[in-house]
């Protein structure tokens, strides 16, 4: 679980690098449609890569390409409807269901987490207020998840992914853990930006607690089944489960060299495994009114600004954005906000599982959405997104 935390946040870095690259390439072109065969060439696996497979579905000017390599390891096929591990894209899914909450009234985004979940956060060391609305768009100063625990080897992470963890167990594990001293805030809230997936575990404790209900219950119904997201799956509580068939393989390897498949996981209540297909309807339905109302769906588009009007400071200048604007905050509630040469934006999430890395991200008004997912044959990650940069080139780049 440590593990996986890190890597996600090497893959939104690595993201909008990737995105941020390709327009640059075409600033003068024309919109001229996919090329197909640019696709299928970005899509096919280089030796040294750390991928065994990949699966992309990319949209331009109302063209749409579908492709897949084959699996590196087995030499068999992989399907374009291939299902995987989607990591932190399920972090969107969690702000919406909470701006729903919001407009429904039974959450203010402006009132702190220790007015809704009194004692969770150890008074004695956080003080200040923390809004629902900075454990959204990761301004909490809150620590990372299982922050100053002892680092795990390559074999104990694939030995531990059958784990189960409760948003309960994740939060008093990392405030309140056994044998050392708990973690205190990294800033203080509202003041800088940096990436924090446990303000998110904070949140699903946030959902379960108001709703009354699971986090799976509520992501069902009030996304999965209104967007008709038939292909995803939320985490089965309590015990592991493998990506459905067909899916895409993800490995790592062991100290001896050994590739684990690893498409099976226990993971978090927010766990998911989805397709590009069913990724590419939720983006849709995010940004075309399906699921917010307008008030909220602002939110969605909205980087937190400090009282100089200007984007706050990202904590570390290395993981957003780049040129004149690094440096500075480039998360909204629940994604990631991506400027490019020419001016407009793209808004995504990045997602990283044991495994697994994926990826989507669209432009506001719909008309370019690419969705890739990558199986992994290393533990090293900063070499499979360049399947990714070569995608993005090929579908944005002309």
């Amino acid at each position: 679980m440590r593990r996986s935390s890190a890597l996600s946040l090497a893959a939104v870095t690595t993201a909008a690098v990737m995105l941020t690259m390709a327009p640059a390439q075409a600033e003068t072109a024309t919109s001229s449609g996919l090329d197909r065969a640019a696709l299928n060439e970005a899509i096919h696996l280089r030796p040294g890569e750390g991928a065994a497979g990949a699966v992309a579905e990319v949209h331009k000017d109302g063209q749409t390409w579908q492709g897949t390599s084959g699996d590196l390891v087995t030499g068999k096929r992989i399907r374009t409807d291939a299902h995987f591990r989607i990591g932190s894209i399920a972090k969107p899914m969690e702000a919406v269901i909470l701006l729903q909450l919001s407009a429904e009234g039974h959450i203010d985004l402006d009132q702190s987490v220790q007015h809704y979940l009194p004692g969770l956060l150890p008074e004695d060391r956080f003080k200040e207020p923390i809004t629902v609305r900075q454990l959204l768009n990761h301004t909490s100063g809150l620590p990372q998840d299982f922050e100053g625990a002892p680092g795990t080897s390559p074999d104990q992470d694939i030995d531990r992914r059958f784990d189960y963890l409760t948003f309960d167990q994740i939060i008093q594990q990392t405030l309140r853990p056994e044998g050392r001293p708990g973690p205190g805030p990294r800033f203080s809230p509202g003041t800088k930006q940096e990436y924090n997936s446990f303000g998110y575990r904070v949140a699903g404790k946030l959902i379960e607690e108001v709703t009354g209900h699971s986090y799976q219950h509520e992501v069902t119904k009030r996304i999965l089944k209104p967007l008709k997201m038939r292909e995803t799956a939320p985490a089965a509580p309590g015990r592991s489960t493998p990506v459905p068939r067909p899916y895409l393989p993800g490995y790592l390897p062991r100290s001896n060299g050994e590739l684990v498949d690893v498409n099976e996981q226990g993971g978090l209540p927010a766990s998911m495994t989805s397709t590009t297909g069913d990724l590419d309807r939720f983006i849709t339905g995010l940004f075309d009114g399906s699921l917010l109302r307008p008030a909220q769906a602002t939110e969605l588009f909205t980087v937190p600004r400090g009282t100089d009007n200007k984007p706050l400071p990202y904590a570390n200048d290395s993981n957003c954005n780049t040129g004149p604007t690094k440096g500075t905050a480039c998360y909204s509630v629940g994604l990631m906000s991506v400027p490019l040469p020419d001016g407009s934006i793209l808004w995504g999430k990045t997602g990283s599982d044991p495994g697994y890395r994926s990826g989507v991200f669209a432009s506001r008004d719909l008309n370019r959405r690419a969705v890739y997912a990558l199986g992994t044959s290393s533990t090293d990650d900063q070499g499979a997104p360049a399947i990714g940069l070569r995608l993005a080139l090929a579908a944005f780049g002309k």
